[in-house]
Protein backbone atom coordinates (compact mmCIF):
# COMPACT_ATOMS: atom_id res chain seq x y z
CA UNK A 1 0.00 0.00 0.00
CA UNK A 2 1.08 2.94 -1.01
CA UNK A 3 0.59 6.11 1.55
CA UNK A 4 -0.45 9.56 0.34
CA UNK A 5 2.01 12.42 0.82
CA UNK A 6 -0.73 13.50 3.70
CA UNK A 7 -0.76 10.56 5.63
CA UNK A 8 3.11 10.45 5.70
CA UNK A 9 3.17 13.81 7.09
CA UNK A 10 -0.20 13.49 9.29
CA UNK A 11 2.52 10.31 11.04
CA UNK A 12 5.65 12.49 11.43
CA UNK A 13 3.09 14.94 13.06
CA UNK A 14 1.75 12.62 15.02
CA UNK A 15 5.01 10.92 16.24
CA UNK A 16 5.99 14.62 17.39
CA UNK A 17 3.24 15.00 19.07
CA UNK A 18 3.63 11.76 20.90
CA UNK A 19 7.24 12.43 21.63
CA UNK A 20 6.47 16.22 22.75
CA UNK A 21 3.71 14.61 25.45
CA UNK A 22 6.41 11.99 26.36
CA UNK A 23 8.84 15.06 27.30
CA UNK A 24 5.84 16.88 29.25
CA UNK A 25 4.66 14.04 31.16
CA UNK A 26 8.40 12.93 32.36
CA UNK A 27 9.48 16.99 33.13
CA UNK A 28 5.48 17.45 34.63
CA UNK A 29 7.10 14.09 36.81
CA UNK A 30 10.13 15.69 37.50
CA UNK A 31 8.43 19.03 38.76
CA UNK A 32 6.03 16.73 40.61
CA UNK A 33 8.99 15.43 42.59
CA UNK A 34 10.89 18.91 43.34
CA UNK A 35 7.29 20.16 44.70
CA UNK A 36 7.36 17.10 47.15
CA UNK A 37 10.61 17.92 48.21
CA UNK A 38 9.85 21.39 48.88
CA UNK A 39 6.82 20.69 50.87
CA UNK A 40 8.60 18.16 52.71
CA UNK A 41 11.21 20.95 53.51
CA UNK A 42 9.01 23.60 54.58
CA UNK A 43 6.91 21.18 56.40
CA UNK A 44 10.42 20.53 58.81
CA UNK A 45 10.45 24.53 59.81
CA UNK A 46 6.81 23.94 61.10
CA UNK A 47 8.16 23.25 64.66
CA UNK A 48 10.20 26.07 64.03
CA UNK A 49 7.59 28.48 62.44
CA UNK A 50 5.33 27.92 65.51
CA UNK A 51 8.00 28.46 68.31
CA UNK A 52 8.74 31.83 66.71
CA UNK A 53 5.06 32.35 66.48
CA UNK A 54 4.77 31.90 70.01
CA UNK A 55 7.90 34.21 70.87
CA UNK A 56 6.33 37.09 69.08
CA UNK A 57 2.85 36.51 70.52
CA UNK A 58 4.04 36.43 74.45
CA UNK A 59 6.63 39.89 73.29
CA UNK A 60 3.49 41.37 71.77
CA UNK A 61 1.56 40.42 74.84
CA UNK A 62 3.79 41.66 77.16
CA UNK A 63 4.29 45.21 75.00
CA UNK A 64 0.39 45.51 75.26
CA UNK A 65 -0.20 44.94 78.99
CA UNK A 66 2.88 47.36 79.52
CA UNK A 67 1.30 50.13 77.29
CA UNK A 68 -1.91 49.66 79.09
CA UNK A 69 -0.46 50.03 82.90
CA UNK A 70 1.79 53.05 81.59
CA UNK A 71 -1.84 54.57 80.13
CA UNK A 72 -3.12 54.23 83.82
CA UNK A 73 -2.27 57.04 86.38
CA UNK A 74 -0.31 55.75 89.39
CA UNK A 75 -1.39 57.83 92.11
CA UNK A 76 0.17 57.42 95.34
CA UNK A 77 -1.65 60.35 97.32
CA UNK A 78 -5.52 61.42 96.37
CA UNK A 79 -5.88 64.83 94.56
CA UNK A 80 -7.70 66.59 97.57
CA UNK A 81 -4.51 66.13 100.02
CA UNK A 82 -1.98 67.26 96.85
CA UNK A 83 -4.43 70.41 96.42
CA UNK A 84 -4.47 71.15 100.29
CA UNK A 85 -0.54 71.47 100.71
CA UNK A 86 0.88 74.34 98.83
CA UNK A 87 4.89 73.39 97.44
CA UNK A 88 7.46 75.78 98.46
CA UNK A 89 8.28 76.94 94.90
CA UNK A 90 4.48 77.98 95.08
CA UNK A 91 5.22 80.47 98.01
CA UNK A 92 7.90 81.83 96.73
CA UNK A 93 5.99 82.57 93.41
CA UNK A 94 3.34 84.26 95.33
CA UNK A 95 5.28 86.44 97.02
CA UNK A 96 7.50 87.64 93.64
CA UNK A 97 4.19 88.40 92.38
CA UNK A 98 3.28 91.13 95.40
CA UNK A 99 6.48 92.89 95.08
CA UNK A 100 8.59 90.85 97.79
CA UNK A 101 12.20 90.26 97.07
CA UNK A 102 12.90 86.44 97.01
CA UNK A 103 14.68 84.59 99.77
CA UNK A 104 17.97 84.88 100.00
CA UNK A 105 20.11 81.54 99.79
CA UNK A 106 22.70 80.33 102.40
CA UNK A 107 25.09 79.57 99.89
Amino acid sequence: MDHTYFEKQRDLLLQEIGASLDSVVYNLDVLNRSLNGSVSVGKEFDNVGRLWSHFYDGANQLKRQNSQQNSQPVSLHSESSLDSAPSPSHSVNRSLQSGESAPASDS
